[in-house]
C-alpha cells in the first residue's frame, strides 16, 4: 500500500499554502484593478462603489451564512464586534477612495505600512512590549512611505493619504480581532463581519452621493463582489493547508502583482523612488516576521 512521507506531505502542503496565497494576491489585484477602472475612469462614487462590491461578496457569502447560521452570532462582547466590523467598513471607503485617487502602485505600497500601525496600536491599546527591533522596523516602514508619498513635492495631493488611513483603520480592526480570538469562536468573528459590513457601507453611501449600477458597471460590481469572496477564500485555504509565517512572505508578492496589472491596465510607470520605497517597507515587514518567528521559538 502507498504511503506518503511526513516530509512529502510537509513539502505538499508547504506548495499547496503558497499556490493559495498568490492566487488570493492575484484575484486581489484584479480586483483592485476594477475598483480603480469603476471610480477612476467611469467616475462611480466611492462609498456606493465600496457598498455595491461587499453587498454583492455578501450575495455569494449566503451560502456560508445558511451552513452556519445566525446563531454564530450569539456574543458577550457585541459593541467590540461592532466597533471592528465599523473600523473595516471605514478603512474599506478610505481605500476604494484612495484607488479612484491615486495610481494602483502606490495604494498597495502604502497600504502595506498597516502591519506597522497594529504593533504601534498593539502597544498603546493591548499592552504588549514592542521592543527595540520592532521600533527600527516600524520606523523603516514609515520612512519607506514618506519616499512613497513625497510630501514635499509639490505633486502631493492629500488624497495620497487615504491608503494610509486605510492602513490605521484595518490595522485597528485587525488588533479588535486579536482581542477577540481567544474569547469568541471564528464563525462568530466572520459572521458578524459578513452581516454588518454591508449595512454599514450603504449607510456610508446614502451620506454620500449614492449610485445604482447599470449596465457594464453593473457586470463589473458583480465580478468585484466575486473576487472578494473568491480571494478571501484563497486566503483561508492558504493559512489552513499551511503554516502562517511560511506563507505570510508570498502575500507581499501583491506589490509586484499590482504594479503589473497598473502598466497593464493602465499604462502606469512607477517611478524610481517608489522602489526605494517599497523596499523599506517590505524588507521592515519581513524582519517584523523573521523576529517574532524567533520569539516564538525562544518562548517555546
Amino acid at each position: 500500500m502507498n504511503q506518503t512521507s511526513p516530509l512529502t506531505a510537509s513539502k505538499s502542503r508547504a506548495l499547496a499554502g503558497a499556490g493559495w496565497m498568490v492566487l488570493a494576491g492575484i484575484a486581489f489585484a484584479i480586483l483592485n484593478v476594477i475598483t480603480q477602472w469603476l471610480t477612476m475612469k467611469l467616475a462611480f462614487p466611492s462609498a456606493s462603489a465600496a457598498f455595491w462590491q461587499y453587498a454583492f461578496a455578501l450575495l455569494f457569502s449566503l451560502p456560508f451564512l445558511k451552513k452556519v447560521g445566525l446563531s454564530a452570532m450569539r456574543t458577550s462582547y457585541p459593541w467590540r464586534h461592532a466597533v471592528r466590523v465599523a473600523l473595516a467598513s471605514f478603512g474599506v471607503l478610505a481605500w476604494v477612495a484612495g484607488l479612484a485617487s491615486v495610481q494602483i502602485w502606490q495604494a498597495i505600497a502604502l497600504v502595506m505600512t498597516s502591519p506597522f500601525f497594529i504593533i504601534l496600536g498593539a502597544r498603546l491599546f493591548l499592552g504588549e512590549r514592542v521592543g527595540t527591533a520592532r521600533w527600527a522596523a516600524t520606523a523603516v516602514g514609515f520612512i519607506g512611505a514618506m519616499i512613497i508619498l513625497q510630501p514635499w513635492s509639490d505633486a502631493f495631493t492629500w488624497a495620497a493619504l487615504l491608503p494610509i488611513l486605510s492602513a490605521l483603520l484595518w490595522g485597528a480592526s485587525s488588533l479588535i480581532t486579536k482581542s477577540l480570538t481567544g474569547i469568541e469562536r471564528p464563525e462568530t468573528i466572520t459572521v458578524w463581519l459578513l452581516v454588518l459590513l454591508t449595512p454599514i457601507n450603504g449607510g456610508l453611501a446614502l451620506a454620500a452621493d449614492f449610485a445604482i449600477p447599470t449596465g457594464m458597471t453593473l457586470v463589473l460590481f458583480v465580478l468585484a463582489g466575486l473576487l472578494t469572496v473568491m480571494a478571501q477564500y484563497f486566503l483561508t485555504l492558504a493559512y489552513t493547508v499551511a503554516d502562517a509565517t511560511y506563507v505570510q512572505p508570498f502575500d507581499d508578492l501583491k506589490l509586484p502583482l499590482n504594479v503589473l496589472a497598473g502598466w497593464l491596465f493602465f499604462g502606469y510607470a512607477p517611478a524610481g523612488y517608489l522602489w526605494l520605497g517599497a523596499f523599506l517597507i517590505l524588507g521592515a515587514s519581513i524582519f517584523i516576521m523573521q523576529n517574532e518567528m524567533k520569539r516564538e521559538r525562544a518562548g517555546g
